[in-house]
């Protein structure tokens, strides 16, 4: 088959937990992501032809072992669930840094599913495409986890925790917020960053953030920012990856003096987050990568909408 026959998806980054609700609140990113081509083949199967750099050149870390990359395991669980005797065949280019806190995983799960669901003769619903992706992410995170696959399949805020899955929740979102996404020249694991997580919590810390929790989807829902802002926040599992990252106080201290509404880490970092009022946002991105240069480290950042769209079919040839 010729390259004519492929359907490319994109699917943007992502802020996992959004600070205060681990494991179970997302935020799409806009302006960065990965595709995913997908074509029929006539060998059975799903089979990865490529995984690439941005630039076009083959990617040096991810393997292009269907067995090892979130994009084919999603693929293979979508397809084997709805395809049909003939097989696939993927191209992934990955738009977001490994290890970054950006939903790289999951953004390449997402990629495929979408990609693969436009070849089916009934492609399905993007809901039932979240089960599928999250096949992918599941072998990168060591869990069933959709803060971040779920944004990047849906778009803007979603809540997400596992006890509802796979039903998800879309949240309003306030006018005239940014969130603003700032990552350093770092890495970071995140099945090892679990890892590390205390298995128990007092009942003053179990209550003190699922009020913050409650408080910040009410200020989603009704629009109140100063609400927002007051639940921004983390105090179970903050406190325990900001280690791993070195320049995160000194970048959190910019963000809030540059008057963000909050911040904190993207998932398990290294990337960092703010939301702040559209106006501040330039004020508030510059600040914080100042912060991180400072500290000696370069980074790039983002600053998107809360409602940044979800995944969706680029090309189809």
């Amino acid at each position: 088959m010729s390259d004519t026959d492929f359907i490319t998806a994109f699917a943007p980054a992502s802020i996992g937990n959004v600070g205060v609700g681990f494991d179970m609140l997302g935020l799409a990113i806009a302006g960065t992501g990965d595709w995913v081509s997908a074509r029929r083949s006539d060998e059975r199967g799903v089979r990865i032809i490529e995984v690439q750099e941005i630039s076009g050149e083959v990617h040096p870390f991810l393997s292009s072992n269907t067995d090892e990359n979130t994009a084919s395991i999603a693929a293979i669980s979508l397809w084997d669930a709805e395809g049909n005797d003939s097989g696939i065949e993927l191209i992934v280019k990955k738009g977001i840094p490994l290890q970054s806190g950006m939903g790289s995983s999951a953004a390449s799960a997402v990629a495929a599913v979408v990609a693969v669901n436009g070849l089916l003769d009934n492609p399905l619903e993007k809901a039932a495409l979240l089960i599928h992706a999250l096949a992918g992410e599941k072998f990168a995170s060591g869990g069933l986890h959709a803060d971040n696959v779920a944004p990047s399949l849906f778009g803007g805020m979603v809540l997400c925790p596992q006890v509802l899955l796979p039903d998800t929740v879309q949240l309003a979102v306030p006018e005239g917020i940014s969130s603003v996404l700032v990552h350093p020249e770092l890495q970071v694991n995140t099945a090892e960053s679990r890892k590390g997580l205390a298995s128990g919590y007092s009942m003053h810390q179990w209550l003190t953030q699922q009020g913050f929790l409650a408080g910040f989807i009410a200020a989603c829902e009704q629009g109140d920012v100063e609400l927002l802002g007051r639940c921004l926040r983390d105090e179970v599992i903050e406190p325990q990856r900001a280690a791993s990252v070195p320049c995160f106080g000194e970048v959190q201290k910019a963000a809030m003096n540059a008057e963000a509404l909050g911040c904190s880490l993207s998932g398990s970092g290294p990337s960092i987050f703010a939301l702040c009022r559209d106006a501040n946002a330039a004020n508030v991105a510059m600040a914080m990568e100042q912060g991180c240069r400072k500290l000696g480290y370069e980074c790039e950042s983002w600053i998107s909408p809360l409602n940044a769209p979800g995944a969706e079919i680029e090309t189809r040839k």
